[in-house]
């Protein structure tokens, strides 16, 4: 009897361990991230984030869910991000610095009035139809920024706007219609940020198609 006792004993045991090198060796499977050849592990990280805040609101939206959508637990997350509102800041920032980079490289430039302006359209119409995700969230949940980061994020957006309106009063010197210059650009964003609308759609224009319909008619909106 103590033969068997011991016998059984072990048995369980070795059962066990068996079992605990399963959950331990799929836990090592599901923590891992996939990354790509120009995507990082955070990079991963926000773009599903930016998936399930356009999808459900960020508010609504948990770690533990977006975890459970990546396939991993959720510590494995806090090992790239500090926190769900960190996520946020860095997708609404990102687009705000792609904004803002171009718009400068294009003041710099020594293109024409009009050739910036088409750079301009063509580039939002780029980000919108190739990152939709993130420009949607930095488009509508930007609002649940902290207070410092909202001021930040504004004054940022604001900036970009109003430099806008200085290529829009620049054309109107002997290209542009004397339109206000700052509805013209509110007008152009909004038409471009109407492209939400088309998303689920996107099959059905290339981007070109869509880049060059869209700077046509806005194009020949503003021009004498």
């Amino acid at each position: 009897m103590k033969k068997l006792i011991s016998v059984s004993f072990v048995t369980r045991a070795i059962n066990i361990i068996k079992i605990n090198e399963i959950i331990i060796g799929t836990t090592s499977i599901m923590a891992k991230i996939k990354t790509t050849l120009y995507d990082s592990k955070k990079d991963i990280i926000l773009k599903n984030a930016a998936a399930l805040f356009k999808s459900k609101g960020f508010k609504a939206t948990s770690v533990r869910e977006l975890a459970d959508t990546m396939g991993i637990e959720a510590p494995s997350l806090y090992n790239h991000i500090g926190s769900k509102i960190e996520m946020l800041e860095d997708i609404c920032f990102g687009i705000a610095e792609d904004y803002t980079l171009f718009m400068n490289n294009v003041i710099d430039s020594k293109d024409n009035v009009l050739e910036k302006v088409t750079k301009v359209i063509r580039f939002h119409i780029q980000k919108v139809y190739n990152d939709f995700d993130k420009v949607y969230v930095a488009d509508h949940e930007w609002k649940h920024l902290p207070k410092k980061q909202l001021e930040q994020f504004l004054m940022q957006r604001k900036m970009y706007e109003n430099n806008f309106v200085l290529i829009i009063e620049e054309g109107q010197k002997k290209h542009f219609k004397k339109i206000d210059a700052r509805i013209t650009v509110l007008t152009i964003l909004s038409a471009v940020r109407g492209l939400e609308f088309l998303h689920k759609r996107r099959q059905e224009f290339t981007l070109q198609i869509l880049e060059d319909s869209m700077v046509q008619h806005l194009i020949n909106g503003i021009i004498k």
